[in-house]
């Protein structure tokens, strides 16, 4: 059976529902909508914008340059930011009653203290959708959070982070202090002073001086301790205020340190000589034995269950000439072990000694180290060694001969910080100049060290000038050193408007250890 395709015509017939005239413009429109008006003139005479506010004010902290968002939370908010709009369209009355489609910023002058927006809505009126655009202006009202009115009153921090440590140099807390500001841990900070072995750093809420002290046991050995003080005391509603101290202590340990461990600790580390070379200082202390290339590492817990000191620092190191070096096989990393014969170059004795530097090290080079020979340590550990088992000289680097120059192409980034009360004395000062060059040529010589900080570029660093004409072929990063010495390549600088891309708090990693 068949059935013939036919295609379906639908019938189109007059439309008879009653039509009346606009009361308006006279226009035709159906008569059963219950209006009285056509579509036009419903959008053109009906406001679907009453009783939303057209005028309000906002707060804004001069101090700190922060909104207040009612009832009492203050918000960090740049002109013309999402942030900004969200706390603007929260505040006006009436908005939740119809549809927001839009919302956008009207250009006014900084300084005008009005903040206006153009707002798009939508509502249904009858069968009817309608879009209505209009202005808000907000007024801004300068005044006061209670953070800053803190800082005109005694009672300016709630908890304070006292880091300490003992020893006779600044060079721990100058890395410390590149770690920090990479890390953007110091955010939270309301002020930092520096006392005489450290650095007090002060915070309105206890929270933030917690994730501080995290902070620093993830980059270093610490030992912290909190204490608490009544500040006052509400006997009707049982409410008390109190004042957080928490005293964190580094390990005196630093890289290239001389140390001598006691019998009872290197017999439990693997039977390693008591003599040895501090390497790196993480999460965990590094030493290294430079006769035999044999490590250990020191956990936190271990230090502080029985600490030691040091036997000298780099302040003591003496300056020695390579005549031979011969290498022996044995590698550990980097490190090589090699005999090598030197020259002290203030008397000009000579030793042949074992050293880890083998691969570093050649004929005609400068390092420095320790001279043990006849020399007195007030330490019993060092005095219960056998006298044939110390080496007379141990070596810890090489020096590169150094040259005077103007500015470096490289700079670093410096924390805002308040002094003692007691205003430092010049060798003071001269010292602490002298312990920011040495971390600076520790940046330069330390490839591994560099890569934990942010270097950037120095635009006020002037062009080295030599007078010798035949230095003029030397490049910039060759006029302190040799032609063989350590350089900084261009590619390691950052510029100034990439700081804001890496203010992220990240937690960091045994890598960013201080090593100083």
């Amino acid at each position: 059976m068949e059935i013939d395709s036919v295609a379906f015509q639908p019938h189109v017939g007059e439309d008879n529902r009653a039509t009346i005239l606009c009361a308006t413009c006279g226009a035709p429109i159906v008569g059963n909508q219950g209006v009285a008006m056509c579509e036009n003139c419903i959008r053109l005479n009906v406001d679907i914008s009453e009783g939303i506010q057209r005028e309000s004010s906002i707060h804004f902290c001069k101090g700190c340059e922060r909104y207040l968002q009612p009832p009492q939370h203050w918000v960090s908010a740049s002109l013309e930011s999402k942030e900004l709009l969200a706390l603007c369209l929260k505040k006006l009355r009436g908005l939740t009653k119809v549809r927001l489609v839009d919302a956008s910023f009207i250009w006014t002058e900084p300084h005008s203290k009005r903040i206006k927006l153009k707002i798009k809505i939508q509502d249904a009126f009858q069968s009817t959708y309608l879009l209505q655009t209009f202005e808000v202006e907000f007024v801004v009202v300068w005044t006061q959070c209670p953070d800053c009115a803190k800082t005109y009153t005694p009672n300016t921090w709630r908890a304070c982070v006292q880091v300490r440590q003992k020893v006779s140099h600044k060079r721990t807390f100058l890395y410390l202090e590149q770690l920090i500001l990479k890390h953007n841990a110091h955010k939270d900070c309301i002020n930092i002073r520096e006392v005489k072995d450290g650095l007090d750093f002060f915070y309105a809420q206890r929270n933030h001086a917690v994730k501080l002290c995290d902070f620093l046991a993830a980059v270093a050995p610490v030992k912290s301790q909190k204490s608490s003080e009544l500040i006052s005391q509400d006997i009707h509603t049982s409410t008390k205020s109190y004042k957080f101290t928490y005293s964190v202590e580094l390990v005196p340990l630093c890289k290239d340190d001389l140390v001598c461990l006691p019998s009872k600790l290197a017999k439990s580390l693997g039977n390693i000589p008591q003599l040895l070379i501090c390497t790196r200082v993480g999460s965990s202390v590094h030493l290294m034995d430079p006769n035999t290339l044999q490590v250990t590492e020191i956990s936190n817990q271990v230090y502080w269950r029985d600490p030691f000191s040091t036997l000298a620092d780099v302040t003591e190191l003496k300056e020695y000439f390579i005549l031979d070096i011969e290498p022996l096989g044995p590698t550990h990393g980097k490190f090589v072990l090699a005999d090598v014969e030197v020259m002290r170059t203030s008397d000009n004795q000579q030793f042949t000694i074992r050293t880890h530097l083998g691969s570093i090290l050649h004929a005609g080079d400068d390092a420095l180290g320790f001279h043990l020979l006849d020399s007195n340590f007030n330490d019993p550990n060092f005095d219960a060694l056998d006298n044939n088992k110390v080496p007379p000289v141990i070596l810890v680097k090489k020096h590169y001969p150094r040259r005077k120059k103007k500015s470096r192409n490289w700079k670093l980034k410096r924390m805002g910080r308040d002094e003692s009360d007691m205003l430092p004395r010049k060798q003071d000062q001269e010292k602490a100049e002298r312990d920011y060059e040495l971390f600076l040529q520790s940046l330069e010589e330390d490839t591994e060290l560099r890569g934990t900080v942010a270097l950037y570029k120095n635009p006020e660093a002037k062009e080295f000038k030599p007078a010798n004409p035949d230095d003029m072929d030397m490049d910039d990063n060759q006029t302190e050193y040799g032609d063989d010495g350590p350089k900084i390549d261009v590619d390691e600088l950052l510029d100034e408007f990439e700081e804001k891309m890496r203010m992220e708090d990240n937690m960091p990693t045994e890598d960013d250890a201080p090593p100083a």
